[in-house]
């Protein structure tokens, strides 16, 4: 199996965990407080970072790969997070979770796209500054898995 279907692959079933994870909450879950240093997240508002960080960051790495140089050096994780937040405030945890189906199938079809040497290509990722497409596709599903263990946490 080449390194990009071994990536998509685990984007795949990562993804799969997130959705049955989500999909067994109660009502009263959603609401659940997971981050209280800033802004406040619940589980709800973790659904829809998941979301919109994903779908920016797929975005990104297929501009690297055609070239670009990737984030800009002044960009701020934070207030992108936040306006994300602001733009997705409407939708319900069911909406949201049918958008996670839609972009963690989008981005498994991208790594599935590329060529095991496009894995090399380097950029700006927001979070890693520079690294290459590889590092940035495992920090998918990185990211929502230290997500995930405070998201778990909050619920104990």
């Amino acid at each position: 199996m080449s390194e990009t279907a071994e990536l998509a692959e685990k984007l795949k079933t990562e993804g799969e965990r997130m959705l049955q994870f989500f999909s067994e909450l109660s009502e009263a879950d959603w609401t659940r407080e997971v981050y209280t240093e800033g802004a406040t997240w619940s589980i709800r508002n973790v659904l829809s970072h998941y979301v919109t960080s994903e779908r920016g960051l797929v975005k990104l790495f297929e501009s690297i790969r055609q070239g670009g140089k990737g984030a800009a050096d002044d960009f701020s994780i934070d207030s992108y997070n936040a306006a994300q937040q602001e733009k997705t405030k409407e939708f319900t945890p069911a909406e949201l979770l049918e958008q996670y189906k839609e972009v963690r199938a989008s981005s498994v079809d991208w790594v599935s796209s590329l060529k095991d040497e496009e894995l090399e290509i380097g950029g700006r990722h927001p979070f890693l500054n520079e690294t290459i497409i590889r590092e940035m596709i495992k920090m998918l599903y990185i990211h929502n898995q230290l997500h995930y263990r405070d998201m778990k946490k909050a619920l104990k």
